[in-house]
């Protein structure tokens, strides 16, 4: 047995808790995966797994060995790209994750970019609107839009959206325009469900707060989505900059209260806690705060 494949399925099997979601994260088979490790445990003489129907935890054994085998593997890892990409560039595949919306307007197009740079390099993009778990899913970087309470991630942060209110020039023509955010309380809103408050939207102006507690007939779980409806006139949307900007570039929606500063969210790149980054996910956080800047979304 390669004990770097040991050490890999071992790794694996302790961040899943199984050797069918290590198997996946690792591309092999199931049989497989529990073959690596029960020959690692040959190997050292040890149980690392106490072993039951439906999971896998640590023996001590297994503790001590995951407290140092991540960073062994990623420096290992690492010293055999960098003297591979010195000679051709970064190769392999980056698996990432990405909110739905996001992904499809701003991060699937920023990938594009950074991987025309490095022609031997592939990437996976996973785009849900749920956290995805990154150990079990094997995702190598996530980009999320809000904060993150998950104490397993290290997060750094690329940048910050604002939300603003818009609507067409139609339903403004057939509703009016409100004045005053408050306004928004007489007409018809679209809320965006995904937003952990879709009623409420907040806008600020010289440090005060303005919290409105809006209604409306059309309800959906995307910022795309509530966009198209406000771009057909049925009601007046709320959504990060990025969702909004080009239709309101081509004139299709009409910002509202201008001198109001809505919620402001911030954008960031997830990974795991305790390993060292390998040098193209490195490279491809620094690309996207670079590039997040350029693009004009924040």
């Amino acid at each position: 047995m390669d004990l770097f494949d040991g050490l890999k399925a071992f790794v694996a099997t302790a961040q899943t808790g199984s050797f069918t979601a290590a198997a996946r994260q690792l591309g092999i088979s199931n049989q497989l995966a529990s073959k690596y490790v029960g020959a690692l445990e040959t190997r050292l003489g040890v149980r690392l797994f106490q072993r039951t129907t439906r999971k896998v935890g640590l023996t001590p054994a297994g503790e001590d060995l995951m407290a140092r085998a991540p960073a062994l593997l990623d420096e290992i890892d690492d010293m055999l790209a960098e003297i591979t990409e010195g000679r051709r560039g970064f190769s392999g595949t980056i698996r990432v994750a990405a909110p739905v919306t996001f992904g499809e307007i701003y991060v699937n197009s920023m990938l594009d970019r950074f991987s025309a740079r490095h022609p031997e390099l592939s990437i996976d993009l996973r785009l849900s609107d749920s956290f995805t778990d990154l150990a079990t899913e094997g995702i190598d970087l996530a980009f999320r839009v809000g904060t993150t309470e998950t104490l397993s991630v290290k997060a750094r942060k690329l940048g910050a959206f604002q939300a603003y209110a818009a609507a067409s020039p139609q339903y403004l023509a057939e509703h009016g325009a409100p004045e005053h955010p408050q306004d928004l309380t007489k007409h018809d809103c679209i809320l965006d469900t995904n937003r952990r408050s879709p009623t409420r939207w907040v806008f600020r102006k010289g440090g005060v707060e303005e919290v409105v507690t809006v209604s409306g007939r059309s309800m959906v779980n995307s910022a795309r989505a509530a966009c198209e409806l406000a771009i057909r006139g049925k009601g007046i949307v709320y959504s990060p900059r990025f969702a909004l900007c080009d239709a309101v570039s081509a004139g299709k929606l009409v910002q509202l209260f201008e001198d109001y500063n809505g919620d402001a969210s911030p954008i960031s790149a997830v990974y795991l806690e305790g390993r060292t980054l390998p040098r193209k996910i490195r490279a491809l956080i620094d690309f996207a705060q670079e590039d997040i800047r350029q693009a004009g979304i924040l």
